[in-house]
């Protein structure tokens, strides 16, 4: 994957934001904090070179990026991270008021026909058979019109993590589906099982939150 492009533009809106949660979250000082962010800029470059480049209609390539970027700074801390704290880090790192106005503009958009087409077209694709570091997914829309849920088989965050060596860390980037469904102020997220915790698959069910509170 080349480093100029979304993988530049994404860390240069968001290695700030990393950069500010290493004191905040883990207590580093200010001069460390940056320290770790330099070095792990080189990391991160390192990582995204060795990616292969993502297929047109691939809607997964952010977040990948994402997972590169949260690997880089890992590895470049003085001390590795268990894994709670590492799920608050990640949160709070992402969830920029850019991102934040990102996921309410997204939740706009929620089981609209446009994005129903684009989940099944995801579904279709099967990009992980071709690219281990993107995703297979199954789609299915709850029977009683209640939303719809996304089933992944094939996860290249997993992939990418084992390759870092940070595999248990992995269920503090799972957590994050769950606030940006919160985010996005129209969905409630469900799930059962992650391929990271040892499950069948990884389940991402979007219940719409009117149906809910009518039925209440």
């Amino acid at each position: 994957m080349r480093w100029t492009g979304m993988p530049m533009a994404m860390w240069v809106l968001f290695a700030k934001s990393f950069e500010k949660q290493l004191t905040e979250v883990f207590g580093y000082d200010a001069k460390t904090a940056k320290a770790i962010r330099k070095t792990a800029k080189l990391r991160y470059k390192e990582i995204i070179a060795k990616l292969p480049e993502f297929e047109k209609g691939d809607r997964f390539q952010l977040n990948i990026i994402g997972c590169a970027m949260l690997g880089a700074f890992v590895l470049c801390m003085p001390r590795r991270p268990d894994t709670e704290s590492l799920t608050v880090y990640y949160e709070k790192a992402q969830m920029t008021p850019l991102m934040k106005w990102f996921c309410r503009k997204s939740g706009k958009n929620k089981f609209t026909p446009k994005d129903i087409s684009g989940m099944k077209a995801t579904a279709t694709l099967k990009a992980a058979d071709r690219n281990p570091y993107s995703w297979n997914m199954e789609f299915y829309e709850y029977p009683d019109g209640s939303g719809y849920e996304g089933r992944f088989t094939k996860c290249g965050i997993c992939v990418l993590m084992k390759k870092l060596g940070l595999y248990d860390l992995t269920p503090a980037l799972c957590r994050l589906d769950y606030t940006m469904s919160e985010a996005g102020g129209v969905t409630d997220f469900v799930r059962q099982y992650t391929l990271a915790s040892g499950g069948p698959y990884c389940d991402c069910g979007y219940k719409k939150k009117r149906l809910q509170e009518d039925r209440a």
